[in-house]
């Protein structure tokens, strides 16, 4: 079984390091079979986050601090009004990363299309894309950058719901240079909070991810 915590949504935000220290012990547990399998869902205090890819001329305009984490991919944002998914889960053998992240893909193509936002896949690239009303270069709405160590996953996706896009004029997102980004809300000309799409994801992982059953009730509470 695998269990769903909603570890801090507005206004308990989760500073990412707590955050990234709750993935780390779950990880553990499950590489150890001591603990089960976790869907963590949450909203992170505003961060910048830099893979190992990330080159120097992506990084800040600012000079605001970016903290480095293990995962793949490039340097993005995390904050207030993005929802932000961990699924430390141990993937099949033979193990597959690109797999998994055509997984966390489908998860929020299928939840922003219950909502009335159509994304799509760019060949070449990872996580989920709009395309503009009127035209132009098309706009990332969810990310995903992953790590799987010792057969399981850790760090997973992002999808931006209701947050501000301001953040990400001061960086490279993700590397892509020719490219924007939007949020659910944005695109609906409504407010789509974290809190409103979280069980929906759940929902949707569940869908997909054969064998998974959630064990209780969502519930909010605060990283210990």
């Amino acid at each position: 079984m695998t269990e769903l915590l909603l570890a801090g949504l507005a206004p308990a935000f989760v500073p990412y390091l707590d955050g990234w220290a709750l993935q780390r012990r779950v990880h553990a547990a499950v590489v150890a079979g001591t603990g089960p399998e976790q869907l963590i869902l949450c909203e992170h205090e505003p961060v910048y986050t830099a893979g190992k890819l990330t080159r120097a001329d992506e990084r800040p305009d600012d000079g605001t601090p970016v903290v480095p984490v293990d995962r793949g991919g490039r340097i993005t944002w995390h904050g207030p009004g993005q929802l932000t998914g961990y699924p430390i889960v141990r993937l099949p053998e033979p193990v597959d990363v690109v797999a998994h992240v055509r997984l966390l893909e489908e998860v929020m193509l299928r939840t922003i299309a219950e909502l009335g936002v159509t994304g799509r896949r760019i060949e070449g690239r990872s996580g989920v894309w709009v395309d503009p009303a009127g035209g132009g270069p098309a706009a990332k709405i969810g990310a995903v950058g992953v790590r799987v160590q010792a057969g399981v996953a850790i760090h997973g996706f992002a999808l931006n719901c209701s947050n501000s896009l301001e953040p990400f004029e001061h960086i490279v997102a993700c590397g892509i240079a020719d490219a924007g980004v939007t949020t659910i809300s944005k695109e609906l000309g409504r407010t789509v909070t974290p809190g409103d799409v979280a069980h929906r994801v759940a929902e949707r992982f569940a869908d997909l991810q054969h064998g998974w059953r959630f064990t209780s009730a969502p519930a909010v509470g605060a990283v210990a």
